[in-house]
């Protein structure tokens, strides 16, 4: 059986009655505790102010051990010269609990909420939450008539919600339902993009720090980051707005003036003062999309703002206070960017704490049909006309949309696009399968250009090999290898894309293995598909 101990404050009102023999008619929370029967009360650990109330400790654990002559009462002077601020109160028992022997092998502890202020109630709470404190709450209550050996009652309180099934089902099914927020309503079926989501939604909910998104343009950055603004507004912890801003655009003198503001005279132009972006976003959230592109001074300026919360204009000397939150988006590979010197290591490290890739569509193809729903709905409330596709014109572009032909380079904003057009084009609200074929070769005429030129641009083989190995590569070996690249970037497994260039062999075989036969191709010149892949900026 383990030892029951109960931590708690003195209340220096409620079990403070006097010496007399009139105390025993009048309900005391702390000697309580020691009166009941089905709690067996071992020790209690009393925080008090020697110095003031020590005669009332005195008094309180000598009636404790009458009623109770088996409770040891261990005491613990615990100075607090306000015991309503909640910085000193949570510090001072913070030390405490980090510094107490707990045994939880062979005691089970509880803390007394009933003394104490309710800045200390508080404060026990959140440690006990927090498992710093490994116990749980009780709570005594005086008897309706106070009379001698009355103990009241008692009440336990465990914080492990795990113990109320009703109350654990609340708590997920409001995280369900933040997470389809965060998705926009869509009901995505991508595992990897679904954990994805659940962990934004609890970085979003717990820290203020800065936090990455990763992933190729269209593939949902900026309305992510608007989610997740709308989710902290929601809970309080942002009153500000939402101030977003493509770094692409920014250039020169107006990159800095832009983002940090500028005093009359700074530069050419600046006639007359102006606050700036990050000031805008003070008390609110802050989009930089496309972060990759900044110059290295606002870098540096970024990073000060970042970490101190202010930052001086463009020529001026008073610095400007900003306590903004910051998203950054980015179709780069920073560390890349870091590495070349384009991109600040120490503002790179202070980004990464939070780091989320998006990925395109391509690796998402399991969620092109519940995104097709969106845009219909999307279209339906912007243009007020509900349209659908009919079963075989629905087959057939999903077919396409999923299959190794269909490119999406724009991602889901490619998709947004096509639906949008396939719903304008149609015929008293149906996509009918001649609508789709004519989007279908539409796409295909759009990216069969988009190729072209891109195959115009060769392949850097330096980057690839090295510079040792693209000079001893053959010419024969170059045009056969920058194919294969290509194929390797525009799928998304080995096998799909050893199909894709042994599909007319493959059938000749009773039975193939074209990732293997794929896998020792890029080998001889020392490389792996996942190279391939990210020389491609996938």
């Amino acid at each position: 059986m383990k030892r029951q101990v109960v931590f708690g404050f003195i209340g220096t009102q409620l079990d403070a009655t006097g010496g007399g023999i009139g105390r025993w008619e009048k309900w005391r929370p702390t000697v309580s505790l020691g009166m009941h029967e089905d709690f067996a009360l071992d020790r209690i650990e009393l925080l008090v102010d020697q110095r003031r109330f020590k005669s009332l400790t005195s008094q309180v654990c000598a009636d404790l051990h009458t009623v109770s002559p088996d409770t040891q009462c261990a005491v613990h002077d615990l100075y607090l010269e306000d015991p309503w601020d909640f910085g000193q109160v949570y510090a001072a028992l913070f030390d405490f609990v980090r510094a107490y022997p707990f045994d939880a092998e062979h005691e089970d502890y509880y803390v007394h909420i009933t003394t104490g202020t309710h800045v200390v109630q508080i404060c026990w709470f959140l440690l006990a939450e927090s498992r710093y404190l490994p116990g749980r709450l009780i709570q005594t209550s005086p008897p309706r008539k106070q009379k001698a050996g009355d103990p009241g009652s008692f009440a336990v309180i465990d914080l492990d919600l795990a113990r109320y099934d009703h109350i654990a089902q609340r708590f997920a099914n409001l995280r369900a339902e933040t997470t389809e927020f965060l998705k926009s309503g869509i009901e995505t079926r991508s595992p990897m993009f679904n954990r994805m989501i659940e962990q934004i939604e609890r970085v979003a909910g717990k820290s203020k720090a800065p936090m990455l998104l990763m992933g190729p343009t269209g593939a949902g950055k900026s309305q992510l980051a608007r989610n997740v603004f709308e989710l902290k507004k929601q809970r309080q912890s942002l009153k500000g707005r939402f101030v977003e801003v493509n770094c692409a655009t920014l250039r020169g003198d107006g990159a800095g003036s832009a983002l940090f503001g500028h005093v009359r005279g700074a530069f050419t132009g600046a006639q007359s003062d102006r606050a700036g972006l990050l000031k805008s976003a003070d008390g609110g959230l802050l989009f930089l999309d496309e972060i990759g592109e900044l110059g290295l001074d606002e870098q540096a300026m970024l990073l000060r703002a970042i970490e101190d919360k202010r930052f001086p204009p463009l020529g001026g000397d008073r610095e400007i206070d900003s306590d903004f939150q910051l998203i950054a988006g980015t179709n780069r590979d920073l560390a890349v960017a870091v590495r070349e010197g384009r991109f600040r290591d120490d503002l790179f490290a202070r980004l990464n704490l939070w780091t989320f890739y998006l990925p395109g569509l391509k690796e998402r193809s399991e969620d092109i049909e519940p995104n097709l729903d969106f845009e219909l709905g999307r279209y339906a409330r912007n243009h007020g006309e509900q349209v659908r596709f009919n079963r075989e014109a629905r087959d057939r572009f999903l077919k396409f949309a999923t299959s190794i032909d269909a490119q999406w380079p724009g991602n889901f904003r490619d998709l947004g696009a096509s639906i949008t057009r396939m719903a304008t084009l149609s015929e008293s609200g149906r996509i009918t399968a001649a609508v789709v074929d004519e989007e279908i070769a539409r796409l295909r005429r759009l990216w069969t250009g988009r190729a072209a030129d891109a195959n115009q641009d060769e392949i850097d083989f330096v980057a690839l090999l090295g510079a040792d190995g693209a000079e001893q590569l053959d010419r024969f070996d170059r045009v056969q290898l920058a194919e294969v690249v290509r194929v390797c970037r525009q799928c998304r497994t080995l096998s799909e894309a050893g199909r894709v260039l042994f599909q007319a062999s493959r059938e000749k075989k009773s039975s193939s293995n074209d990732g293997d036969r794929l896998r020792k191709y890029l080998t001889r010149f020392g490389l792996q598909f996942e190279h391939c892949r990210r020389s491609g900026g996938s």
